[in-house]
């Protein structure tokens, strides 16, 4: 396909500034200055330079065919910790639906592990580009646009360190893994057996994969705020859904300290010890807070590029009421329920299958749904629970999660601390 200087510049900008490409990303200079003569016939070049990387971008086609107006494409957005795995199953079981988990995991890794004068030049802003640009790709199948960035780089379309493919399984099952089949969606086995089963990825064949399924859906916890979507939302070529899934902060934080020990340790010092340590990171949680504040506050003010495009779910109402929630997260996606998607909820929210390793306590989608939800206040600290509500008073407030103010209310987990919310 010819594709013009022009095209290119469309491609990269938006009406908000640079969207940097993975090309444009990684393999420009970021020149500051001319300086002097031979400096500025280099960057005399660098236009023809990037001609010559032309044919190496995908354009995703304009959607013309009924299948294709139809197809919706739909992202979970949330927090780390936020029981977005458990709900990312809810379209994972679906099987019209092409479900893929954490994709931007390998964006953010190529940006962390770039040369120190590309690292110093990349702000938070390029980063999100680079997102955007790579979500737009996926959610019209292209998978050849993801080999930009994920490490080693892939040898003729192929990869075997594709993060969390056993996260999906449209990756681990027919067409791209001959291998797989339906008795993967009963069992809950650990994060390397897919890889081991299937081999190595063909990106090839997931596009196709892709392509077949109705709908797809994208989860992630690497977008910091939903105003950072708007430039998809408005898309002409896709029909963007956002479930924005927002959780107590309490129980967000006491979740990461279990599943990232050392990243939390002063945190788990100060929930053993009664002691709040004086090198305890507070941004930690305040800047989550801060995140879904904003992302929250946006949605509910309903602008025009999110009408009808952003539903608000909190993890739990979902874990208290799994079936009744999952009907109207698809009612408002306009999607039929899948009964497999009904059977992995009776099957996998009452907590009777036992985890078989360290992957499976950290990530499992098999739980008591209930009891997880409430497990948090048990496990922490009054002292945290009080700084916490300190830090993030107006989060809990916009959430409709309620204050304690004794450890006798946090243990009494037979009283809400849930407002109903519609």
């Amino acid at each position: 396909m010819e594709c013009s200087w022009k095209t290119l510049l469309l491609l990269v900008c938006t009406s908000l500034g640079v969207q940097y490409t993975a090309i444009r990303s990684l393999h420009d200079s970021f020149s500051g200055p001319c300086q002097d003569s031979a400096h500025c016939q280099g960057r005399q070049g660098k236009e023809q330079r990037l001609k010559s990387l032309c044919n190496d971008i995908h354009v995703p086609a304009e959607t013309s065919s009924s299948t294709a107006t139809a197809r919706k494409h739909i992202l979970l957005f949330a927090q780390t910790r936020s029981g977005s795995s458990f709900t990312g199953q809810l379209f994972n079981q679906n099987p019209g639906i092409f479900y893929v988990f954490e994709p931007l995991y390998h964006v953010q890794q190529a940006f962390t592990n770039s040369s120190s004068r590309l690292q110093r030049a990349l702000d938070g802003r390029a980063l999100l580009g680079a997102y955007r640009d790579l979500l737009l790709n996926l959610y019209n199948c292209d998978f050849s646009f993801l080999e930009s960035y994920i490490r080693p780089e892939p040898q003729d379309h192929m990869t075997g360190t594709f993060f969390r493919r056993s996260s999906s399984h449209a990756l681990c099952t027919p067409p791209v893994c001959l291998e797989g089949g339906e008795e993967i969606l009963a069992g809950q086995p650990d994060e390397s057996w897919c890889p081991k089963k299937c081999q190595a990825l063909n990106l090839t064949l997931a596009s196709q994969a892709c392509q077949a399924r109705s709908h797809v859906v994208i989860k992630t916890v690497r977008i910091p705020e939903v105003g950072d979507l708007r430039t998809l939302s408005e898309d002409p070529r896709l029909d963007l859904r956002i479930v924005h899934l927002v959780r107590d902060p309490r129980a967000i934080l006491a979740s990461r300290m279990t599943a990232f020990v050392g990243k939390f340790r002063a945190w788990k010092i100060w929930n053993a010890t009664g002691r709040q340590p004086r090198y305890v990171d507070l941004t930690q949680i305040t800047s989550t807070c801060r995140d879904i504040e904003y992302s929250v506050e946006t949605g509910l003010q309903n602008p025009t590029w999110l009408r009808g495009r952003y539903l608000l779910v909190r993890y739990e109402d979902l874990a208290l009421n799994p079936e009744e929630k999952v009907k109207e997260i698809y009612r408002f996606l306009g999607l039929d329920l899948h009964q497999k998607v009904l059977t992995w909820i009776a099957h996998n929210t009452n907590g009777t299958v036992p985890s078989s390793s360290d992957w499976n306590f950290k990530y499992s989608t098999t739980r008591d749904s209930k009891a997880t939800a409430q497990s948090w206040r048990v496990h922490l600290n009054f002292d945290i629970v009080k700084t916490v509500q300190s830090l993030c008073n107006r989060t809990l407030a916009l959430l409709g999660y309620k204050l304690v103010q004794s450890v006798d209310e946090l243990r009494n987990i037979t009283k809400t601390l849930m407002e109903p919310r519609t």
